[in-house]
């Protein structure tokens, strides 16, 4: 199987989440840093859940799940602890069109949660198309060692510096060749840091 790799603007968007305990939560939190409009379905949840909800950061519906939680849904993340019901659930949001993850599931999955390495703009995401999650993990721990908190500045001065070369009106090749040096060069901090050999 081949996925197509994408980062998703997801603010805004209408997400639903079915379930809210161990495993629904980290889903839940990742939903609110993307400024997803997070609604929760679920009969209980921890006190992290209750606190987002009590703090409008999302919308908690402390019931089991209904059909009518998938209207207008953009996508759904199922974390129900019943597999028939996850299936269930999986089955009406493909027949609606809604992207569909259950959690630990990769047979009833359209998208995977890939471990990620996040240092400000810079994000690099790791896939393993749920054949292994724990080398995904391994790979995002070296990966986290390769690039430090620094390149979170790094990638941000990039930034600022493609920004100046756009509004510039400098030759569309020659700006694409100055950016490609830019990118090239190690950010001074790394070099400040001793981390480069």
């Amino acid at each position: 199987m081949n996925l197509f790799p994408m980062f998703l603007k997801l603010s805004g968007r209408r997400c639903l989440v079915v379930g809210a305990g161990r495993v629904g939560e980290p889903k839940i939190a990742s939903l609110i840093s993307s400024g997803a409009r997070v609604r929760v379905v679920a009969p209980s949840a921890g006190e992290a859940v209750a606190q987002w909800a009590r703090t409008g950061k999302i919308s908690w519906q402390a019931r089991p799940f209904s059909s009518a939680d998938l209207d207008e849904m953009f996508l759904a993340v199922v974390a129900a602890g019943s597999a028939r019901l996850n299936h269930r659930i999986s089955r009406e949001a493909r027949r609606r069109g809604i992207l569909c993850n259950v959690v630990d599931d990769p047979a009833h999955c359209d998208f995977y949660y890939p471990a990620v390495v996040r240092r400000g703009p810079l994000q690099i995401a790791i896939s393993t198309a749920g054949q292994s999650p724990a080398l995904a993990q391994r790979l995002r721990r070296q990966l986290e060692q390769q690039f430090g908190p620094e390149y979170q500045a790094w990638v941000r001065e990039l930034g600022k510096a493609r920004r100046r070369l756009l509004d510039s009106g400098m030759a569309p090749a020659r700006r694409t060749r100055l950016l490609h040096q830019l990118a090239g060069q190690v950010p001074p901090s790394i070099l400040v840091n001793g981390s480069v050999s």
